[in-house]
């Protein structure tokens, strides 16, 4: 689903309750170099011996409780005033007259924390990341980063069926050498808010790259949606019955490719015989986008013929197809030996020696790719055909492989989501990744996500508040402030997906949205240029969490006024007066009664813009920005960008 080169080891959840039933344990967000929230009554559990006593000493203060019978224990302490005093966390259990257990946290601060989520634009660190570009003025950055008061809490990847109580996390301080650690975005973000408010800042960093809002959302947040009925169905029977659940999906799957993919109908394009006039080559490993076939999301067989060498015995042999974005189904001489849904997964298929022969064995692998990059591509593992019992040398299959690109999403129905596998199926990444930070103190939660929800656009107006409100009902703290970044212009992604993140803003209070119209990457999902998008959800924080009097948004427009043969646009948030960066207006079309968008003269006149064409005698509509990648420089006078619109808003 994503960019191969943006992969992280995934991570395995460590569970925090040891096997000696009288270890007390604090939960998994609490650690030495911690920022714990100022100004908030604090929340502190963790796990004990049933019945077992528990005491926690902090800045002066000591609680005291009891452990359930579920060895479960939670206290609350009164709120504490920020402070960069390095401080000692002591945790003991048990009864002081006789054996007292003490655990201590060490260098722990009080100050302002945020929760970073969302997928790779958030996941991508400021340090170099092999096969994508640089971030703009790491080296410099990072060389100055002396910031001991700021502290990242990194959650390893891991996803779970159910919500978990602990996962696996550790808290790092911001120095020269870790900061090429720390997410670019939430640094940046950190770095402007601790120079203003002169506390300790704490970044929570919970992303994973390429997943969708819904992997993100609880099962309670996504049962008020009817969308995700069939698939929560599905969740709740895979709990019960796994298997029957996996049975159903690759059902619902394989009726799928019958309907969709030329090469499932009929004859199979996996029978050894089938005719392969036609097909082109494709060098394997490597990505098919890298190969000439940019932006192609659908389904593509590969095949392959391969000998044994003369000193085959007649044994099983592995077909080892390093890691295949996103799924494949894999034959070997017509025989199905395998199939995998996760793109990240090593492939290692065990093929009978009954099904193969010495020589002219054909591989056929149907491939789905439903965004991102596509094909074999991960040249750090094997791809070769290996004996089970080391009789002969490993036969490489790497090299070019024919290819025949069969069908394009783009004109068929989205393919059946597995509940039950991967960190984009519902809920999956809330219960690993979410759940166990919660009830932890934060002030507000930064979030980068929406590329893989923009083929759905429509959905995302109202699952992204969903989610939003999710989060805000786990933690039982309100309507915090909720930040959150615009997609960048990309030549994948479509206007759709902005548009319903500016509809779920302006449907979702206290939130606010970073617009990033002009610090994009056509060419790159990914772009570069992260400071800028840090310093601005720094300033709406500023804005919603602090109350400052300042503009955090550009112009964002409300009204459109049809006086013939002008259309006169209306905007709030114009932070002072509305400004054309770099000349003249771009990035408008206009409409009349016919429908047809046509290049349009836009001209700021005093608080509005006015919007004209020769073209269009009597305009019905205004559009801007309104493109995949996205151009325009309509700003406001404090800096700050447009967001893409249109007056036609469905």
């Amino acid at each position: 689903m994503r960019t191969p080169a943006c992969l992280r080891p995934l991570g395995v959840a460590l569970l925090l309750i040891t096997n000696a039933p009288a270890a007390i344990q604090l939960a998994s967000p609490f650690g030495d170099h911690m920022v714990l929230q100022q100004n908030v009554k604090l929340p502190v559990w963790g796990t004990a011996a049933p019945g077992e006593k528990v005491t926690v000493e902090f800045a002066g203060q000591q609680r005291s409780t009891t452990a359930n019978a579920a060895g479960e224990w939670r206290m609350e302490f009164a709120p504490l005033p920020a402070s960069a005093e390095p401080r000692e966390f002591v945790v003991s259990s048990g009864d002081p007259k006789s054996k007292l257990e003490t655990r201590k946290f060490h260098d722990v601060l009080v100050g302002e924390v945020w929760l970073c989520g969302g997928q790779s634009n958030m996941e991508r660190q400021l340090g170099l990341r092999p096969g994508q570009k640089p971030i703009v003025g790491w080296e410099q950055e990072a060389a100055a980063a002396k910031h001991p008061l700021i502290r990242q809490l990194y959650v390893r990847q891991h996803l779970a069926l159910e919500p978990q109580r602990t996962a696996d996390m550790s808290w790092t301080v911001c120095s020269p050498d870790t900061v090429v650690d720390f997410t670019a975005v939430g640094y940046f973000f950190a770095r402007d808010l601790h120079a203003r408010l002169g506390v300790p800042i704490g970044i929570i960093h919970s992303s994973w790259g390429g997943t969708p809002a819904e992997a993100w959302t609880s099962r309670e947040g996504l049962g008020k949606l009817p969308d995700f009925a069939e698939l929560l169905s599905l969740l709740r029977v895979a709990g019960r019955d796994p298997a029957k659940a996996r049975r159903h999906y690759e059902e619902q799957l394989d009726a799928w490719y019958r309907a969709n993919d030329p090469g499932s109908a009929g004859a199979s394009w996996a029978d050894p015989a089938h005719d392969t006039t036609g097909w082109e080559n494709l060098p394997c490993p490597g990505a098919w986008e890298q190969a000439g076939h940019d932006g192609f999301d659908g389904l593509v067989w590969l095949r392959r013929s391969f000998d044994l060498p003369a000193n085959w015995n007649g044994g099983d042999v592995e077909l080892r197809l390093s890691a295949i974005d996103d799924a494949d189904t894999t034959w070997v001489n017509g025989q199905l030996v395998g199939r995998t849904g996760l793109y990240d997964l090593p492939r290692v298929y065990r093929v009978p020696g009954t099904a193969l022969k010495r020589l002219d064995n054909v591989i056929a692998i149907r491939v789905l790719d439903t965004g991102g990059f596509g094909g074999i591509w991960d040249a750090n593992l094997p791809l070769e055909v290996a004996p089970v019992d080391g009789a002969f040398t490993p036969v490489s299959l790497q090299g070019p492989w024919l290819a025949r690109f069969a069908a394009t999403l783009d004109d068929r129905p989205r393919p059946p989501q597995d509940p039950t596998a991967g960190p984009n199926a519902p809920t999956v990444l809330f219960n690993g990744m979410i759940a166990p930070l919660i009830p932890y103190a934060i002030r507000g939660a930064v979030f980068y996500q929406g590329e893989s929800n923009a083929d759905r656009a429509r959905q995302y107006r109202t699952l992204f508040p969903a989610m939003i409100a999710d989060w805000r009902d786990q933690w039982h703290r309100g309507r915090f402030p909720f930040l959150f970044v615009q997609i960048a212009p990309f030549k994948d992604q479509p206007p759709e997906i902005r548009e319903a993140q500016l509809l779920a803003w302006q449907a979702t209070k206290n939130t606010a949205m970073v617009v990033t119209i002009d610090v994009g990457d056509p060419d790159d999902i990914h772009p570069a240029n992260k400071e800028p998008v840090g310093a601005r959800l720094a300033l709406a924080a500023r804005a919603l969490a602090y109350r400052e009097n300042l503009e955090y948004s550009g112009p964002v427009f409300s009204a459109c006024r049809i006086d013939v043969p002008r259309a006169v646009l209306s905007f709030s948030h114009i932070g002072g007066g509305l400004v054309a960066k770099d000349g003249p207006l771009v990035g408008f079309t206009i409409a009349g009664a016919d429908g047809v968008f046509r290049p349009a003269t836009a001209t700021i006149v005093g608080e509005t813009v006015v919007v004209t064409s020769p073209e269009v005698a009597k305009p019905t509509a205004v559009r801007y920005g309104w493109a995949n990648v996205a151009r325009g420089n309509l700003f406001n006078r404090a800096g700050l960008p447009a967001s893409p619109f249109r007056t036609d808003v469905e």
